[in-house]
């Protein structure tokens, strides 16, 4: 994974987070919407892309650079909150390493990747995000939310409000995560069966939570409960092909179904019900975007698959083999991961037909178009020109505050369509404030364009001219 941060693939969200470093390096008080010309808000400023902003501004250093920094803390983070968090399930000397192999690599046989997701291979294309940030805190969180309750009413009562911070923390800083802290912190709580004095404690806390919410200054995160439907869409793959996804995960379930049978206050049986029970009931009611909860269903039953592994008994040997055997699957599913850190060429065939080639970037734009200029793009390239520093008229990705982003997409597809009249063309231009435009190449025939650049694909960067 370091050599992997060294490289740090591009598929997916990195353009936008990129852009929201960029922002926050420009302006820390008032850096308006990551990827359009507007003065909006985003749940995309959190404290710890803020953090990461102010890096960027005091140093100097590239976004990217500043996202390779981000990724080493993210993963430092996981590998240590995971090690906390099975300590407080297992004394075993090899739990931690074990648990972590099996949240790496016990899915499925079919490749799933995903922001918030601890696949190998998701966690090579995300490392960066502020979603491995928050899971490596979310670890943390139920590690010292467990010895908190352990001590019951031992604790100091300073640790009940660091505790309602951190959680306020993590639902800023990716609230997909946050949600999946939450119910783990819920199930924790629910085993330890804590007594009236600890339960006032725990509500303080929480209290301080909400009010740590309430007013963080740069998006109203309660808000983001009355989200559009473009969320539901985005996310209603999520609910596709679980079997071949996760499937390996079914051996946890066993393991969770040993545990429950010990033990029917188990933390990890309740975590694990909790989260199929709201996955599920996403999937019923047609709110896709509660299956960004599954890492609820998942961790619980991974880990619980790991601790069974090094627990003893006269079924430890045969636990270990089906877990192994489990896991040999998990990793050649996601072997292509290994392209990643070594040149496709290098790879076996039977290995690079899994690799998936990553993004090449637009730095190619760089030379002519500068920091605030309007670029006018499809959606692929709108994902990533704004990480430079640019705008797009419409955002690559889905905004919740942005009230025209519906308009302005249809002003890129009408710009694009084959029949669209060259005066109506410029109009467009002229209303977003549009200096460049990219595009394969069919743009070129309308005028008032001048080819300035080429890059990968057949590309090409126009000036508009005037501009």
């Amino acid at each position: 994974m370091l050599l992997v941060i060294v490289r740090l693939p591009w598929v997916g969200d990195l353009g936008m987070h990129a852009a929201t470093i960029q922002r926050l390096r420009h302006s820390l008080l008032h850096p308006g919407n990551p990827l359009v010309d507007a003065d909006t808000p985003s749940p995309y400023y959190s404290p710890w892309m803020l953090l990461l902003g102010c890096l960027a501004r005091v140093t100097g250093l590239s976004v990217f650079v500043v996202l390779r920094l981000a990724a080493v803390v993210g993963l430092g983070l996981l590998v240590s909150g995971v090690w906390r968090y099975v300590r407080t399930l297992s004394a075993a000397r090899a739990a931690p390493a074990v648990a972590l192999l099996c949240l790496l690599l016990l899915w499925g046989p079919r490749l799933f990747e995903w922001s918030g997701f601890l696949g190998l291979n998701s966690l090579a294309l995300t490392v960066s995000y502020p979603s491995v940030f928050a899971l490596g805190l979310t670890f943390h969180f139920w590690a010292w939310l467990t010895r908190a309750l352990r001590a019951g009413s031992r604790t100091g009562w300073g640790v009940w409000p660091g505790l309602g911070a951190l959680w306020a923390s993590i639902l800023l800083c990716h609230q997909f995560t946050g949600v999946v802290a939450s119910l783990g912190a819920l199930a924790t709580v629910i085993a330890a069966r804590p007594g009236r004095a600890v339960l006032v404690r725990l509500g303080m806390g929480a209290l301080l939570g909400l009010v740590v919410l309430w007013l963080w200054p740069y998006y109203d995160f309660f808000s983001l409960f009355s989200a559009g439907a473009d969320l539901e869409a985005i996310h209603r793959p999520l609910y596709g092909h679980l079997l071949g996804r996760f499937g390996l995960v079914l051996v946890g379930v066993v393991a969770l179904g040993l545990r429950f049978r010990r033990d029917r206050w188990d933390p990890l049986v309740i975590f694990f019900v909790l989260g199929a029970v709201v996955f599920t009931a996403g999937g019923v009611s047609g709110h896709y975007s509660w299956g960004r909860v599954l890492p609820a269903a998942l961790i619980p039953a991974q880990l619980a698959a790991a601790l069974e592994a090094v627990r003893g008994g006269r079924r430890r040997m045969v636990w270990a083999c089906v877990l192994g055997a489990a896991l040999a699957v998990g990793a050649w599913t996601q072997v292509g991961t290994i392209g990643y850190v070594v040149r496709r060429g290098a790879l076996p065939e039977v290995v690079a037909v899994r690799y998936r080639a990553p993004w090449a970037g637009y730095r190619w734009v760089t030379p002519w178009v500068r920091y605030g200029d309007v670029v006018m793009a499809r959606t692929r390239p709108a994902r990533q020109i704004p990480a430079y520093g640019a705008y797009t008229v419409a955002p690559g990705y889905p905004d919740v505050f942005l009230t025209d982003a519906g308009r302005r997409e249809a002003a890129v597809r009408r710009y694009f369509a084959a029949g669209t009249a060259g005066d109506v063309r410029r109009g467009i231009l002229r209303e977003y404030g549009v200096r460049w435009v990219v595009d394969r190449g069919s743009a070129g025939a309308g005028p008032g364009l001048r080819a300035v650049a080429r890059g990968p694909d057949g590309q090409v960067l126009y000036r508009v001219a005037g501009s």
